[in-house]
């Protein structure tokens, strides 16, 4: 019973926000609302009991929102001042979505331990083995090679990006270790000693 309250919560939050994404005309309020899409999506997959998926929505999808928040924030010209000013405004709302995520989690998490949807599966043939030492364990026998190929693969398209992108600026001054090592106290520090209203003299 519980976990089909919880699917029809998290899909009926997934739904709306995805929604309130596109209708929103705040970028930095589509962008959080995108953020809660992310959430309800992943409470999803814990029902099904799919719990790496759900790890990988918070982590890598909800990491790269931040960032794209942080690219909003730095490519367009957000007032901060009218947000500041509408901060006390929002709060009980804002109070009021962190409530709802707190108990959308207590309610995944209750679900999860209900055991996950069979979707008319009998029970018998349901794997107990967690789904995420099954992909493990398959990750690092069977499909070590191109789990291991598929690395490479990626550590040398960084590197090309890096070094297509990279550009040696002529009028910049580059740092001589060397040099910054082997110099004395006494070619740093010169004792002038101007006379009084004379000032330094370069």
């Amino acid at each position: 019973m519980i976990t089909i309250l919880a699917f029809y919560l998290f899909a009926t939050l997934t739904v709306t926000s995805a929604l309130l994404v596109i209708f929103a005309r705040n970028p930095v309020h589509s962008v959080l609302w995108l953020i809660v899409a992310f959430f309800n999506a992943a409470g999803l997959m814990l029902i099904l009991g799919a719990e790496f998926i759900a790890m990988l929505l918070v982590i890598v999808y909800v990491g790269a929102v931040a960032v794209l928040f942080l690219f909003i924030v730095m490519m367009l010209d957000v007032d901060f001042a009218a947000l500041r000013s509408g901060f006390t405004r929002n709060l009980p709302f804002g109070l009021l979505l962190a409530l709802v995520l707190l108990a959308e989690m207590i309610i995944a998490i209750s679900a999860w331990k209900a055991g996950p949807v069979t979707a008319g599966v009998a029970p018998a043939a349901v794997n107990p083995q967690p789904n995420i030492n099954a992909i493990g364990e398959l990750l690092y026998t069977r499909f070590l090679m191109p789990f291991e190929l598929a690395g490479l693969i990626l550590l040398v398209a960084m590197i090309g990006a890096i070094v297509l992108t990279h550009r040696r600026r002529g009028d910049s001054k580059g740092q001589n270790i060397s040099k910054q090592i082997a110099r004395r106290p006494e070619d740093a520090v010169k004792n002038m000693q101007p006379g009084v209203g004379e000032g330094m003299k370069l």
